[in-house]
């Protein structure tokens, strides 16, 4: 596993300057509710993926990072940001992790508008591919066509990485396979059953898949024209944003603090999946693991912007550096 340059300093720097610069929103109704002195909200729903990509949350939970920051944070694990906009938008859930490509795909159709307050996870080889089950006829990225794929959300990030390598094969990822909708924690049972043919997975599943059913990953979706692509991100309503600088600048405190952690121990990612997801404790000592970022990076996701534009996901080139919650974004 690489580990990531650590940018702690400069991430708790950031979030020093926005505490200096946040204005309070003690009148704001959504914050009556679990709030300390000096009107920041305190009791916090954060949603997750149930992947690796949540280990830092749950080190910060473990690791008594958030109770610091006199956060009270309570989690749920969702299937995508779509299935929790409504939560989101109300205020009854405050936080959400989602891969870059479904929120730069609800931000375009204007759905609900978000910010990225803090990086999660990067591509890494061998932790995302597209798995077939032992003795699949398919053999190759040409075997796929007229065959069906599942995915965790077919405007997401397997969708996204597995179009330009399709393409590569000679598909149209349009009219030569179809993507199906699987909830991430049925991906091993969808492929088991034959529901679909095969299935677009992250570790720790992949490793899961392999040692349970016999699966193969026929391609690699994080090398060649997608290796290294940002995966996953924290992300707040911009009206969230706008009304909790404090709350927000001590949840990017306590997750400055786990991410680091998950930059640069893999025991410490290892030894917390198994309590979020279902994955026995042996096999996650031995997945491949993506990498931890330790800043938010807008040359980064841009990556994804401009990848989704070319596939079709996108109908219009997207800057997301207005995506990302500085410092300046807070102040006027």
């Amino acid at each position: 596993m690489r580990f990531g340059a650590l940018g702690q300093v400069a991430l708790v720097g950031l979030v020093a300057t926005l505490v200096a610069t946040g204005c309070s929103s003690a009148g704001d109704e959504a914050e009556s509710s679990g709030a300390a002195a000096g009107g920041m909200k305190t009791d916090l729903l954060i949603g997750q993926y149930p992947g690796a990509d949540s280990a830092p949350l749950f080190i910060a939970l473990e690791r008594g990072f958030f109770k610091e920051e006199g956060l009270n944070v309570k989690q749920e694990p969702i299937q995508a940001p779509q299935m929790v906009l409504g939560k989101l938008s109300n205020g009854a859930m405050d936080v959400v992790l989602g891969s870059y490509a479904t929120i730069l795909t609800i931000q375009e159709a204007g759905t609900e508008k978000f910010k990225y307050i803090a990086d999660s996870y990067q591509g890494a080889a061998g932790a995302f591919g597209i798995m077939v089950k032992k003795g699949s006829p398919i053999k190759d990225v040409a075997g796929l066509k007229g065959k069906k794929i599942g995915v965790n959300a077919l405007a997401g990030l397997g969708v996204l990485t597995m179009n330009p390598h399709l393409k590569i094969a000679g598909l149209d990822p349009k009219t030569d396979v179809q993507y199906v909708e699987v909830p991430t924690t049925n991906w091993l049972s969808a492929l088991d059953k034959g529901d679909v043919d095969a299935v677009w997975m992250t570790d720790p599943y992949v490793s899961q898949a392999k040692k349970e059913l016999g699966a193969t990953m026929l391609l690699d979706t994080m090398s060649g024209p997608t290796e290294g692509l940002p995966i996953t991100g924290w992300a707040a309503t911009e009206k969230w944003v706008a009304n909790n600088p404090k709350t927000l600048a001590a949840f990017q405190r306590a997750m400055a603090k786990a991410q680091n952690v998950a930059a640069t121990d893999r025991s410490a990612v290892t030894k917390v999946l198994p309590t979020f997801t279902k994955i026995p404790a042996e096999t996650a000592a031995t997945i491949n693991l993506g990498n931890y970022p330790t800043t938010l990076s807008a040359q980064r996701i841009q990556r994804v912007a401009d990848l989704m534009l070319d596939s079709g996901m996108l109908k219009q080139k997207m800057d997301v550096t207005s995506m990302i919650y500085t410092a300046a974004s807070s102040q006027g």
